[in-house]
């Protein structure tokens, strides 16, 4: 799950990191009253969405005085802010941050994150801090230090020094950034993050540390022991039908493609969709139903695959094991009686109650496209769509 900056920094504060006075606005009227509050200029208005790249977008300003705080914030409120992370089409922005502008002598990149691989915490940092991050971890990977951490072990004073001499901290500056970074890996391990950026992390020229930027997000499947966090959750971020899917437990991610998928496992619907794009086609979703899925949540996930305008057809791609085929050919035939199917459907089944699922299908009067193997169920559905 994913929050907004403000939001990050409300969670920052509660771990004594230090980050800029500022408050949220809805309006430019509001901004300009936070503003006020801030007693000097000049200050920063930054758009609130769920991506990266903002300050390139446009969605970042500073102000420098209560005019330009108006008129910035009436541009940024209500525009449609496109970054490299939110696609072509952009996404709105509802509110702003206004904070107080600092005297900046040296941006920082700092990050922690988990490395799969390694089964280790990973805390990234790197003197090249900034708009250009992207560009410094593609073209100059070795100006980024990375200083893994055994969880069961914990963050150690070798780990703080080893983060603060790769970023050529002055001696000023070391002992309250080891503050800082004790802080940040402690909530990202209560809170369950998935990930924990700052870019900027900014050296003042008082020599103060001070989270500029902040983005967090959250592991989905640790959100039950966090009913403080879930309540950050904003649903005008996220995609309306991964919205929808999220009330009856899917697996669905909306995509770009033509091709609906219907699998169960997450491995098997990774690799669904790569067989798909190989035969020439593209998938529209990804959608995981899961082991243990019931003929309601079959049914609503077909529900959902179907309301996505952008499908020309539907691969069912099941391996009944925990969900039998049975199960799932009585979902799709009800969710079919409900919605009416006008795409096309290729079905591949095989497992437990197979034949009994194919029969299922058989006798419902749709007009089912059966496929031998998984190859062939892609080849079958990209011929159709095209």
């Amino acid at each position: 799950m994913k929050i907004h900056e403000y939001q990050a920094k409300e969670l920052f504060k509660k771990y004594a990191v230090p980050v800029p006075q500022g408050g949220i606005a809805f309006t430019a009227d509001e901004a300009v009253a936070v503003a006020k509050k801030l007693g000097g200029y000049p200050v920063v208005v930054k758009a609130q969405i769920h991506a990266g790249g903002r300050g390139k977008g446009g969605g970042v300003k500073l102000a420098q005085s209560v005019d330009e705080v108006h008129s910035i914030a009436a541009e940024i409120i209500g525009m449609n802010l496109v970054t490299h992370q939110t696609g072509a089409d952009g996404q709105r922005v509802k509110k702003v941050l206004v904070e107080q502008g600092l005297n900046i002598a040296k941006e920082l990149y700092l990050s922690i994150i988990p490395d799969r691989s390694t089964a280790q915490i990973v805390i990234m940092a790197s003197e090249a801090g900034g708009m250009d991050i992207e560009a410094v971890a593609a073209e100059t990977p070795e100006k980024i230090i990375k200083v893994p951490v055994n969880p069961q072990q914990g963050l150690q004073p070798y780990h703080c020094r080893a983060v603060a001499f790769g970023l050529n901290l002055s001696p000023a500056v070391i002992k309250p950034f080891v503050a800082m970074l004790k802080s940040l890996y402690r909530l990202f391990i209560e809170a369950d993050c998935s990930l924990l950026e700052i870019n900027p992390l900014v050296i003042t020229a008082e020599e103060t540390v001070m989270a500029l930027d902040a983005k967090v997000n959250f592991d989905d499947n640790a959100l039950f022991r966090h009913t403080d966090i879930q309540e950050y959750r904003d649903l005008d971020e996220e995609d309306p039908l991964e919205v929808e899917a999220s009330k009856f437990n899917l697996n669905y991610i909306n995509l770009d493609g033509n091709v609906g998928n219907m699998v169960n496992g997450a491995g098997l619907a990774m690799a669904t969709m790569d067989i798909i794009k190989q035969a020439g086609a593209e998938p529209a979703n990804f959608l995981d139903v899961g082991g243990g899925a019931s003929a309601e949540m079959v049914e609503n996930g077909f529900r959902i695959i179907l309301s996505d305008p952008n499908v020309k057809g539907i691969l069912i791609n099941i391996f009944g094991g925990i969900l039998r085929c049975d199960v799932l050919a009585n979902g799709v035939v009800e969710a079919a009686k409900k919605t009416g199917i006008k795409v096309p459907v290729v079905v591949r089944m095989e497992g437990t109650n197979v034949e009994a699922g194919r029969q299922i299908l058989a006798k419902s009067g749709l007009n089912l496209i059966t496929a031998a193997d998984l190859k062939d169920a892609a080849q079958k559905i990209a011929e159709v769509v095209q």
